[in-house]
């Protein structure tokens, strides 16, 4: 009997993962390919959509290739599954092509309108959406400066639509119309929406001066929107006609291969950015509000909610280090390498420390930039690179603080994505927050676990919740060292005091 096999992908801030699983949950093929980030002025991050639609294909085609190669039948792919990141958007016209950058989370082109609009204190925000007040990095924002900034949007503009579904409907053929988000991916707008009720807010798009036009229509992530045209399939090596899912947004589809699936549990999610996620039943109103800097959104799965803190830049810092500081750019095992460096001073780096703020703070300190202070003559490549991992460690510390204050147990805190695989960091984590840290087996995060919802899309997998559960055999275990989480604390109070600091004096 052939085996079935089921495609997934992630497309990520800094790269893109296509992989085939089959349906024991075995990788059999996969490929990646970094993006291009720009940066046309200070403060500015955008991205060409279109690569993202292009590198997928291009990975796509070497799992077709590999899987050929196995002797494997790329004909009993059953269903195309995908993630995507859920504060970016694009505006596209009536063809589905883009008339506008994309931009996301690590862009603060907004900051200006964000302080307008935050400046008239409107309860619906919360009541609605459970986020509090309006961030630099809402898809709502963006959807705003692009309607102001670029007339192309104002006069050929249709939807605006999140990395994700822009690739599937031009995947399946689908018109600009015709485009879509999933009910979770749809929370990461921030703004503009009823996260209970999964639809668009008509009161919130008229406060923020949006259109519903165009805003994309609302489906479920296992939703069938189409097949795999003919022309993508002659490109990448695939049949023709595969169903292709609605997809889902990067956070759930982690939260959910992590084993996040009730109230109570949290992840880490190390990617790009480094994003602390715990899961409710629902908004609290002592996180949902002004000041928390928490965001607050709705899961893949019907009545699941989270909220997450962010280091905007937490894994693009590490990579920053790597590529511009250390000069290794093309060498990923190097990562390892400063590993063994770090490990050759003391946590706490004696008193040395990293400001991780490289794209600009998204807490109350609004002026400070990445930043090292306290470096000696001792302050070799190693110690920076402890200080970097220490310097995001401090950040998940007062996210951390957020949580078990409001009353959120965090005994337990499952890492997931690219950042996973470091020990070293792993053991920071678990001594600065105080807490039991697990990797798992299946480490793939939401690509794998994208798989299992392309599963269950045709009706492969009866029960999604129960297919889920049976990928979360833990890999590794770190116990925090009490010692370490003294000096962590008391670090902490002291970085409080320089940010503060610095904040001021770079305000007068």
């Amino acid at each position: 009997m052939d085996k079935k096999y089921y495609l997934g992908f992630d497309a990520g801030t800094q790269s893109v993962k296509v992989a085939i699983y089959d349906e024991a949950g075995q990788e059999v093929a996969m490929a990646t390919a970094p993006t291009t980030l720009l940066y046309p002025q200070p403060g500015w991050v955008q991205m060409d959509v279109g690569e993202y639609y292009q590198l997928i294909k291009q990975c796509m085609r070497d799992c077709s290739r590999q899987m050929a190669a196995k002797g494997l039948d790329v004909g009993q792919i059953r269903s195309i599954m995908g993630d995507g990141v859920i504060c970016g958007i694009v505006c596209v016209d009536a063809e589905g092509n883009a008339i506008s950058p994309y931009i996301n989370y690590l862009d603060s082109r907004t900051s200006d309108d964000v302080e307008a609009l935050k400046a008239q204190h409107l309860s619906i925000w919360a009541e609605e959406t459970g986020n509090p007040e309006p961030h630099i990095m809402f898809p709502a924002m963006y959807a705003r400066w692009f309607l102001k900034n670029i007339p192309a949007v104002r006069e050929r503009g249709v939807k605006f639509v999140h990395n994700c579904p822009y690739i599937l409907m031009h995947l399946a053929g689908l018109s600009g119309e015709e485009a879509f988000v999933d009910w979770g991916t749809m929370s990461g707008w921030g703004l503009g929406y009823n996260v209970l009720k999964k639809e668009w807010s008509p009161e919130q798009l008229s406060i923020l001066g949006i259109d519903p036009k165009y805003m994309p229509r609302i489906v479920k992530p296992w939703d069938i929107i189409g097949t795999l045209c003919a022309a993508d399939a002659a490109e990448t090596g695939l049949p023709a006609g595969i169903p292709i899912c609605a997809g889902a947004g990067d956070t759930m589809e982690s939260m959910m291969g992590s084993g996040i699936l009730e109230p109570g549990r949290a992840v880490d999610g190390a990617g790009t950015c480094s994003m602390f996620c715990a899961a409710t039943d629902g908004i609290i109103p002592a996180l949902s509000s002004p000041g928390n800097n928490l965001i607050f959104n709705s899961g893949t799965l019907p009545g699941t909610y989270f909220y997450w803190g962010m280091v905007r830049t937490g894994g693009l810092a590490l990579r920053w280090f790597k590529d511009s500081i250390a000069r290794k750019e093309t060498d990923d095992l190097y990562y390892g390498e400063l590993d063994r460096l770090a490990k050759a001073h003391p946590a706490g780096c004696n008193g040395a420390l990293f400001i991780p703020y490289l794209t600009g703070s998204n807490g109350e300190y609004i002026h400070v930039r990445g930043t090292f202070t306290g470096l000696t003559l001792d302050s070799d490549q190693g110690a920076l690179w402890r200080c970097v991992l220490e310097g995001i460690g401090y950040d998940y510390m007062e996210i951390t603080d957020r949580y078990r204050k409001a009353g959120i147990d965090l005994s337990q805190l499952t890492i997931t994505e690219g950042g996973s695989r470091d020990a070293l960091w792993n053991q920071i984590k678990a001594d600065m927050l105080d807490t039991r840290v697990v990797t798992l087996q299946v480490a793939g995060g939401a690509v794998p676990t994208n798989c299992v919802v392309a599963a269950y899309a045709v009706g492969d997998v009866p029960n999604l919740k129960d297919a889920l559960q049976r990928q979360l055999a833990v890999r590794d275990e770190f116990m925090p060292n009490g010692e370490h989480t003294a000096m962590y604390r008391k670090q902490y109070v002291q970085r409080g005091h320089i940010l503060k600091a610095l904040n001021q004096a770079l305000t007068e």
